[in-house]
């Protein structure tokens, strides 16, 4: 009888990758993102009837990336499966991106069989050796009769404390094995909480404030507890800021909210760290880019309070008054519970805040001139199409700058990014965000470069359905790295010019609609025709707007 085969196993008996997908089904899983390898074709098989839908991408960076989007906008870690060696290193960069996110991901990697380890077999490596640094537990599945346990432990290593990837490595000819069907239980995810010190020290300090700020962050937030916190922000007039490439926490429109605060900030949300009296980070820390290079708020006298559920703070620097173990959502349920009255001098603060984020996110005018065509004027007439729940993804550079300034991001998971740095992220977040949201408005901006070290996703876009409308910001340049070089080595450019192809026409190859744009009178009518093809084709679009050199957000 063959292993692999659910028909011809035994009653309640499975090969070990049919467990495996049984578990995942149990742990609430609703797709997984995978590059096919014959290391894991047990798991795959499990798949085939199963209700996870299989999104089978064009490269394991974009499944990775896909997966990582998924455990941003999902309460269970997003899942991408791979194969061993290649399959392995190209998916690393989404580990990377989960790790510096604090993204909940599960990858499985297909692996070598048991008994070919350590002769270095073909595509062999030591997932130990190669994922420990970037990873919160890289396991390896010796063990068939272990499966379920295993998915269990992965599952919940991810989501617990600070969230992060997982690695589980899976030997072929193991996964084949027949083991006992029964299911390992979900372990439960601690959330934390305020005890009665913590209540008292931030009340205490709330009191005594007369400048409070709060800073909002992570992926590890939920839709009520955004909403709540949201409502008592504005019930108390105190201003919350967001960290790099996280808006929407605190909604855009929300009179609470006082701008992001990342690298390129605006100049008030920047001024903010050091003038306010009281800072409180939920759902984050202080870190290297909030702080401009641990530069600023680092006086040891300041007022700060972490809302973490990381014990060890990684990351953070400067002060540390207090320190709150609780997920976000834990936190405010038990902050909203708090009797404060609102200062009026609160309001003043609040109110001057938000109206110099009201103005820097006031799109230019919606009327195109008779010039080339700028991204100005593509966000006013973009923003001014949007609904009320669109939401925006993208990757790395200075491309997205427009999308910090203008794009409204109305609520917590409206905004998909990669605060690693890391470029290629946004067409396979665009994807992942279509379909888990098949009936929202999902636009991508994405730079020429980093557009070509993903943009292949949109065959995954065209066999799935998804419909993002990609704004692709051709410049010919790496921006950001060329905006560095004329800081430090003036008129000598080196390394960063780029001869692009014709990005619409590649849209139109891969199934979907493009549009080339050159001139602003252009704009209005390129994107009703991306619309168009979103809504009545239901296909993705994609604008390639072409744009002068060293034209900035801000």
């Amino acid at each position: 009888m063959t292993q692999n085969s659910s028909e011809q196993a035994t009653a309640g008996r499975k090969s070990a990758g049919h467990v495996i997908v049984d578990s995942l089904v149990a742990h609430g899983v609703e797709r997984a993102y995978v590059v096919p390898g014959e290391s894991y074709l047990d798991v795959l098989d499990g798949l085939y009837k199963s209700p996870i839908n299989t999104v089978i991408t064009r490269h394991e960076g974009g499944a990775a990336y896909m997966a990582d989007a998924d455990g941003k906008l999902n309460p269970v870690p997003g899942v991408a499966m791979v194969t061993r060696g290649p399959g392995a290193a190209n998916a690393h960069v989404g580990l990377h991106t989960a790790w510096q996110d604090s993204t909940p991901v599960v990858l499985f990697v297909g692996l070598i069989p048991f008994e070919h380890r350590e002769k270095e077999a073909f595509q062999e490596f030591d997932p130990h050796q190669w994922f420990s640094s970037g990873a919160k537990r890289v396991m390896v599945l010796d063990h068939a009769e272990r499966a379920s346990e295993y998915v269990a432990e992965a599952m919940f290593a991810a989501a617990s404390g600070r969230p992060g990837p997982v690695v589980v490595g899976l030997p072929e000819d193991v996964i084949t094995r027949e083991i006992d069907a029964t299911l390992h239980p979900r372990i439960p995810v601690a959330g934390g909480g305020m005890t009665v010190t913590d209540w008292k020290a931030l009340e205490n300090a709330l009191k005594e404030s007369e400048k409070p700020l709060f800073v909002t962050g992570g992926n590890d937030w939920t839709h009520e507890g955004a909403e709540k916190f949201t409502q008592w922000l504005e019930d108390h007039h105190i201003p919350a800021a967001a960290e790099w490439r996280t808006e929407g926490t605190v909604p855009f429109n929300s009179p609470s909210y006082v701008g992001p605060i990342g690298y390129g900030r605006p100049r008030p949300t920047y001024d903010l760290l050091e003038e306010t009296d009281l800072l409180v980070f939920v759902g984050t820390v202080p870190g290297d880019v909030i702080t401009n290079g641990f530069l600023v708020r680092q006086d040891w006298s300041k007022k700060n309070f972490i809302v973490t559920m990381d014990p060890s703070m990684r990351g953070r620097s400067g002060a540390v008054s207090h320190q709150i173990v609780a997920k976000p959502a834990v936190f405010v349920r038990d902050l909203v519970r708090m009797d404060l009255p609102a200062k009026e001098g609160w309001k003043d603060w609040c109110a001057r805040m938000r109206q110099q984020q009201v103005e820097f996110a006031e799109p230019k005018d919606t009327h195109p001139a008779d010039g080339p065509a700028t991204m100005d004027t593509m966000m006013a007439n973009l923003v001014a199409t949007l609904p009320e729940d669109a939401m925006v993804t993208f990757g790395a550079g200075e491309h997205t700058n427009w999308a910090h300034r203008y794009f409204p991001t109305n609520g917590y998971t409206s905004m998909i990014s990669a605060r690693n740095g890391s470029m290629g992220y946004s067409v396979p977040s665009a994807v992942a965000a279509s379909l888990n949201y098949p009936n929202r408005r999902v636009i991508s901006i994405a730079g020429d470069g980093e557009f070509l070290m993903n943009g292949q996703e949109l065959a995954t876009a065209a066999q799935y359905g998804a419909t993002p409308l990609v704004i692709v910001m051709d410049n010919q340049e790496y921006g950001t790295i060329r905006t560095h070089q004329e800081r430090q080595y003036p008129d000598r450019v080196s390394g960063t010019q780029l001869k692009n192809p014709d990005f619409a026409g590649m849209a139109t190859s891969f199934g979907g609609f493009g549009v080339r744009v050159q001139r602003e009178s252009e704009i209005p009518g390129a994107l009703e025709q991306a619309y168009r093809a979103i809504d009545q084709e239901g296909t993705f679009a994609l604008i390639h707007l072409i744009v002068e050199q060293r034209h900035k957000a801000y």
